[in-house]
């Protein structure tokens, strides 16, 4: 009898901690998905512009990246780059990506949250993404001559405006030395250039190949030659940054396409720039979705990361400096608004 209960007490014991063992192999399922396990479908908006630097997004809902990493990417196309900011940190998107600008760290330093996660345009040495252009026939000659002219930017505050302030540090000058011209538009700055209004003009690809083309500017010194320049981001709301099953997929579709893109069309031979495998793809995907000729998208294909990843440092050197140039508020910790490891991963998972 004795003999009997005590099978049967074994049998319950082993019975409950069964059940607690599948209770808790469950939970951890629903935590993280385990190998062989379908990830959770998720959808993601993504605001963006229709430019050339938001090629790998195009790539990768174009050629179903982001469809097998189960993320529905949905493209919200945006008028300007402000907005999207602004709808990133409120969560009306899930990923913004545009230009960083003063705007954007101000934002920050009042109290929105958004984080920079990947690139999505850079200056990098021998790469032509943008330039300080001169008139033609202008006498000047280098950046040093430029002390009491005008320069041509976009905006105050904008990416143009601290090329601009850089460049002239660089060389022994400061904004003081320079009166800025905001004229609102990249379209705005070639007239300005051509009407000779400026004495010089920031401007990006594939624009300076059209002024130099036409005849009526010339390059003066290639942003990337003179210095590194993370110039736009990839942003995540602080909802998808806080899903880091989703965020991590998402960033592994992202790699994939830079590394399309960064192959097609940023392969070097003998020190110059060659078409890859695919470039003939990648640029009609390009102009399928910024309404361009597929001429003038190979006019200029800004340098992206072949992995993606940030110039960390220079999100804090550009702090930094608006902050000196009292552009924003306040310095804020780039800490705060950096996240480097969840790409780090992504692309660990990714592989070679």
């Amino acid at each position: 009898m004795k003999k009997s209960a005590s099978i049967l007490l074994s049998a319950a014991l082993a019975l409950s901690l069964a059940l607690v063992g599948c209770g808790k192999s469950e939970e951890d399922q629903a935590a993280s998905p385990q190998a062989g396990q379908a990830s959770e479908a998720v959808k993601v908006d993504i605001g963006m512009l229709k430019l050339t630097s938001s090629a790998p997004l195009f790539i990768g809902i174009e050629k179903g990246f982001f469809k097998e990493e189960n993320i529905d990417a949905q493209a919200k196309w945006f008028e300007a780059a402000q907005p999207i900011a602004v709808a990133t940190a409120a969560g009306s998107v899930d990923v913004g990506a545009t230009g960083i600008t003063a705007s954007l760290y101000n934002m920050v330093a009042g109290g929105q949250k958004l984080v920079i996660v990947a690139d999505k345009g850079r200056e990098q040495k021998g790469y032509s993404s943008s330039a300080l252009l001169f008139p033609s026939d202008s006498p000047l000659k280098s950046i040093e001559e430029l002390k009491g002219k005008k320069i041509g930017i976009t905006q105050t505050g904008s990416t143009y405006h601290y090329m601009a302030g850089r460049l002239l540090e660089k060389h022994g000058l400061a904004l003081s030395d320079v009166q800025l011209v905001p004229l609102n538009s990249i379209k705005g700055l070639m007239e300005a250039l051509k009407s000779k209004q400026v004495d010089a003009i920031l401007l990006n690809e594939p624009n300076i190949s059209t002024v130099v083309q036409e005849g009526y500017g010339k390059v003066i010194a290639q942003v990337g030659d003179e210095m590194d320049y993370q110039t736009s981001g990839i942003f995540f709301s602080p909802k998808l940054a806080d899903n880091k099953d989703a965020s991590e997929r998402f960033l592994k579709a992202y790699a994939k396409a830079t590394r399309y893109y960064y192959d097609a069309v940023l392969t070097k031979k003998d020190g110059k720039i060659v078409p890859g495998a695919n470039y003939d793809e990648v640029v009609g995907i390009i102009a399928k979705y910024t309404d361009q000729e597929p001429d003038m998208i190979k006019k200029g294909l800004p340098y992206i990361d072949r992995d993606g990843k940030l110039l960390e440092a220079d999100i804090k050197t550009q702090v930094e400096w608006y902050a000196k140039e009292k552009l924003i508020d306040k310095a804020i910790d780039t800490t705060e608004i950096v996240n480097t490891q969840l790409l780090d991963e992504a692309v660990q998972k990714l592989g070679k």
